[in-house]
């Protein structure tokens, strides 16, 4: 056991005396200049975007039509969904009887 611990001290200390870094950097060279030359050309094509208005009044856009379905408004439920339902037996949708849907858990 002595032996092999020996073994890893010696191959520790023998390794190379220049200590490697674990953190290494690299440049990227050219693609950063591509990448700013394509940002800048986008960002001069958005510049040359008019907001007028003008689309509202273009036949095309007139003729467009509205396929949205009305959303009819509905009665409100219970304040709070969870909890027990008080009084009254449930329903025999749900199994029937007088069955509890929680038990409650006493500490």
């Amino acid at each position: 056991m002595g032996l092999i611990l020996a073994g890893f001290v010696w191959y520790g200390f023998s390794g190379s005396s220049q200590p490697t870094s674990l953190l290494t950097t690299q440049n990227a060279g050219g693609s950063n200049d591509s990448m700013e030359k394509d940002l800048v050309a986008t960002l001069l094509a958005l510049r040359s975007v008019s907001l007028s208005g003008t689309i509202f009044s273009d036949t095309t856009f007139r003729g467009l039509r509205d396929f949205s379905t009305q959303i009819v408004p509905e009665p409100m439920g219970r304040p709070d969904p969870f909890a027990p339902i008080s009084g009254g037996s449930v329903s025999s949708e749900t199994g029937g009887g007088n069955a509890k849907l929680f038990k409650s858990v006493s500490q």
